[in-house]
């Protein structure tokens, strides 16, 4: 009896066996034929011509001079940063700040909304807005962004429910959200040197705010006239962006302090692509610019890279569309 049964348990484990390797054969067969589950898609990807393709910061190296402390070349796209200059470093941010008042305006004001001027106790640049008139906001983000206006970025500020501390409070709040962690607000006009970023941090705000259909359309604006609400008085307005139109510069923002020295950020769009220039601490704030737009004509270019989709927490809000 033991001589039978070892036999017919050694067979069933022979036919077990056959049947596994037979299984896991049919699923590695499957397995070879069945499409992967993640999803990919080319990107154009940008790379730096020749041995400017060693370091981030190898046009800065090789063939930029500019008499800025700190600049950034970044593609709108894919984010990648192309050329750099003190990314670390905490500069002044100037008139550039208003870039973040005009976001945190959008999200709660709506453009016909009336803002009255409260106070005309402010330096630098100004529209000459008098107290007690009233505006409409549009028009107010015109004479903040183009002439860079003061005065109207205190009124918007000054209409925020909480005033000034609590506009200021949502810049720095909306900073955080958005991972930019070397940035810090101090006043809604950027006029205080306390008012302090990176290039980086700055390149993907003008990147946030580019993308905004009010913000684009302004900032493309060489000039227009505004009027208060009740059109007694008529303001023209001019951008003082001298690059705009030009090269395919669509934007965004200057800024200038003595603290800051001259500051600009600025979009470019070439061909299908699009890129972020920021230069910060620059004594020549446009030929500085136009040097590194030069420098992204001869150096970049593009390959499609078939690379997964990932989304950064800096984008992580939906975009705001008044």
């Amino acid at each position: 009896m033991k001589f039978f049964i070892i036999p017919c348990l050694l067979t069933v484990l022979y036919l077990s066996l056959q049947l596994i390797v037979k299984q896991t054969q049919n699923d590695l067969t499957l397995l070879a034929i069945r499409p992967t589950t993640f999803s990919f898609s080319p990107a154009p990807y940008p790379i730096v011509k020749s041995v400017l393709a060693a370091k981030s910061n190898a046009l800065q190296k090789s063939q930029v001079s500019v008499s800025a402390k700190a600049y950034a070349i970044m593609d709108d796209e894919s984010k990648v940063v192309i050329a750099v200059k003190n990314e670390k470093t905490r500069f002044p941010m100037a008139s550039t700040a208003k870039i973040m008042t005009a976001i945190i305006g959008l999200e709660q004001f709506s453009l016909d909304s009336v803002l009255t001027v409260r106070s005309s106790s402010i330096s630098g640049s100004i529209v000459g807005l008098v107290p007690g008139d009233a505006f409409y906001f549009r028009d107010l983000l015109y004479a903040m962004l183009l002439p860079s206006g003061n005065d109207a970025a205190l009124t918007i500020a000054d209409n925020y429910p909480g005033g000034q501390d609590a506009f200021i409070a949502a810049m720095n709040k909306k900073a955080a959200e958005l991972s930019l962690s070397a940035t810090h607000f101090a006043d809604p006009s950027g006029i205080g040197e306390d008012n302090t970023t990176t290039v980086i941090d700055l390149a993907w705000l003008a990147s946030l705010a580019i993308k905004n259909d009010v913000i684009a359309d302004i900032v493309k604006t060489k000039r227009a006239t505004i009027t208060n609400v009740s059109k007694s008085k008529i303001y023209p307005l001019n951008n003082l962006n001298k690059l705009l139109g030009t090269d395919g510069v669509n934007g965004i923002k200057t800024g200038f302090t003595d603290e800051a020295g001259g500051v600009l950020t600025t979009s470019q769009k070439v061909e299908n692509h699009s890129f972020i220039i920021v230069v910060m601490g620059s004594k020549e704030r446009f030929a500085d610019t136009q040097e590194l737009l030069q420098s992204i004509t001869k150096n970049v270019t593009f390959q499609n890279v078939a690379l997964p989709f990932i989304q950064s927490s800096r984008f992580s809000q939906p975009r705001h569309k008044p």
